[in-house]
């Protein structure tokens, strides 16, 4: 007995409400069309996130330089502080921005040394941002991980050696 025919299969239909884009799919599968990117927008509005950031950078920096944080009352404490009694690593970083707010780098360095060490590297962050923003060019990652993790563990250094007896010049 002869094997029955195949029968054709139906092409799949999208629904009545959905919009398909015109053209032959591309990638595989059904319903795979080629990317088109946006329109590229204007000069003004691709800066506009880096802008508003240092604008809120400078807004926060202005506020501690004004109201010292060595005064009590005007800021909370820090809770692994309170409850644990060791520092974090950004114990002493407001009394640091608030120094440096007043070109005190000494007090600074005494209050959070790793905060002073951290702006060169968030300054180049921000400018390479804003480079890349006013060329147009597309966001990418900031870092290589093997920096990101880096800075990590530096971060967990200090936070460990300001906490041992050697380390206390890093104590706020």
């Amino acid at each position: 007995m002869p094997a029955p025919a195949a029968l054709p299969t139906p092409t799949p239909r999208p629904w009545p409400w959905r919009k398909v884009p015109v053209g032959p799919p591309v990638a595989a599968g059904w319903g795979a069309y080629p990317y088109v990117p946006p329109p590229p927008r204007s000069l003004p509005v691709r800066l506009l996130a880096p802008v508003v950031s240092l604008a809120g950078l400078a807004a926060a920096t202005t506020y501690v330089g004004l109201v010292d944080p060595n005064r009590p009352g005007h800021y909370p404490v820090c809770p692994l502080l309170r409850f644990t009694g060791l520092y974090c690593p950004g114990c002493g970083g407001l009394r640091c921005v608030h120094a440096l707010a007043h070109a005190d780098i000494p007090a600074a360095l005494g209050f959070n040394a790793f905060a002073v060490a951290m702006l060169p590297v968030v300054a180049v962050v921000w400018l390479r941002w804003a480079v890349r923003t006013v060329r147009g060019l597309p966001r990418t990652s900031v870092a290589d991980p093997r920096l990101v993790r880096a800075l990590v563990a530096g971060i967990i250094l200090f936070a460990v050696v300001r906490n041992l007896p050697f380390g206390a010049f890093l104590a706020p």
